[in-house]
């Protein structure tokens, strides 16, 4: 018999306008991919590809195929707009440094 014990995890994105928290119950045995799919998160921000963004636990890349742990916070990750080197170059130059 399969156990279907339920877990409280938190699906969380950054979106364009507005930050999307997400509280789902998942199976104690679902992997990040399941709980971000099953939290409809995808639906809400159509931008989210899962192909080339990273994700997350509390601030820990993790793969898509990991588990999870009750109350665990999935993150997708935005891709960066701006490369951080260049956007402390111009930061320096700018305060004259």
């Amino acid at each position: 018999m399969q156990n279907d014990k339920k877990i409280p995890v938190q699906v969380c994105y950054p979106g364009d306008k507005e930050l999307i928290l997400l509280d789902v119950q998942v199976s104690d045995t679902s992997t990040i991919k399941q709980a971000i799919e099953h939290s409809g998160v995808i639906e809400r921000s159509p931008d989210i590809n899962l192909e080339i963004q990273k994700v997350g636990v509390f601030g820990k890349i993790k793969s898509l195929d990991a588990g999870l742990h009750p109350n665990d916070r999935i993150e997708i990750y935005r891709p960066l707009v701006a490369d951080p080197m260049e956007a402390r170059r111009r930061r320096a130059a700018k305060n004259g440094r």
